[in-house]
């Protein structure tokens, strides 16, 4: 009779656990705001697509932004939050700083989805579906974006500065941190395949170009003319070197040519695991971006507040 009872309450408790947890995924929808906010894809396209006629570069800068809010204790917006006098927020921990950028398109979006459905639409679900609009429009492939999430009302500038891969990342590491969000390596392969678009500082390769033997002469010296061994820390050079407004495989190439920009990109094809994958995407550009877009919903799924859990921020920037 005990065996029984103990039965019966593991099964209650396995189906209650399989509930809450099909009650939490249930609320990310791709149609979660089709009757509270019907223009919401809309009102983001446009302004995603003013904002990248201006500067192509944004829609590397806000796939980045989404990046690095989810890697953050989840997908909740909190890499908007300003720092104040009694808040630390995570903008100036050592992988944001001087260099995550894009929060003012990101507060544009709001104002307006804001003007047509006050406070329904959460900042995290903003930065989610602008990030995939970049890659639309610098040509790369569109996913399903499941919406629901809700915005933190916290921030972590220590789980920013610690569970971000650096530019100087080698490729166990990388593996490593992507595995700690769910993430295999080839999913983390895919991913980096963002730096087809985008720009780094001359302080981020600096030390690639001139002291490391993995890389294409040539394009050291190039890189070099705009990245001196000292100064000029803040010049650009493109993560692409063939086409980096334009959302392809020339990353995979340029990885294949030893041409990577940082040492984390070419840690990708150095003798290891990720050769296979890195050949393949540079041969194959509907692979890269079938896989990319698989890889961003499962990214975006991370630890995101639903429910009653966290808040819909007013104000992208600050805490209701």
């Amino acid at each position: 009779m005990a065996s029984k009872t103990r039965i019966i309450l593991v099964t209650l408790l396995s189906i209650l656990s399989l509930l809450a947890y099909s009650s939490v995924n249930a609320q990310l929808s791709p149609n979660f705001y089709a009757t509270t906010c019907p223009n919401l894809q809309t009102l983001v396209q446009n302004a995603m697509r003013q904002a990248v006629t201006k500067e192509a570069r944004m829609g590397a800068s806000i796939l980045r932004l989404f990046f690095h809010d989810c890697f953050v204790n989840g997908c909740d917006a909190s890499i908007l939050l300003d720092d104040t006098a009694t808040f630390t927020g995570e903008k100036n921990a050592g992988p944001n700083l001087n260099s995550a950028r894009g929060f003012e398109v990101i507060d544009t979006i709001k104002t307006r989805v804001e003007a047509s459905c006050k406070a329904t639409v959460s900042c995290a679900d903003i930065l989610a579906l602008a990030a995939r609009e970049g890659v639309v429009l610098l040509g790369g492939p569109s996913w399903t974006v499941p919406l629901g999430r809700r915005d933190a009302r916290t921030a972590s500038q220590s789980a920013a500065n610690s569970n971000l891969p650096s530019p100087s990342s080698d490729l166990a590491t990388l593996i490593s941190m992507f595995s700690a969000k769910g993430l295999n390596a080839r999913e983390m392969t895919s991913l980096s395949g963002g730096h087809t678009i985008g720009q780094a500082r001359c302080s981020l390769f600096r030390t690639r170009i001139y002291n490391e033997t993995n890389i294409d002469s040539n394009f050291a010296t190039t890189r070099k003319a705009n990245c001196p061994a000292s100064g000029g820390d803040n010049n650009l050079a493109p993560l692409d070197s063939l086409t980096s407004t334009r959302f392809d495989n020339n990353y995979y190439k340029d990885l294949v040519a030893r041409r990577g920009l940082l040492h984390s990109d070419q840690q990708l094809f150095n003798n290891g695991s990720q050769d296979a994958v890195v050949r393949t995407y540079s041969i194959n550009n509907a692979a890269f971006a079938r896989d990319f877009a698989a890889a961003m919903v499962k990214m975006s799924n991370l630890s995101p507040l639903t429910g009653t859990n966290g808040e819909i921020r007013r104000n992208c920037r600050v805490v209701n």
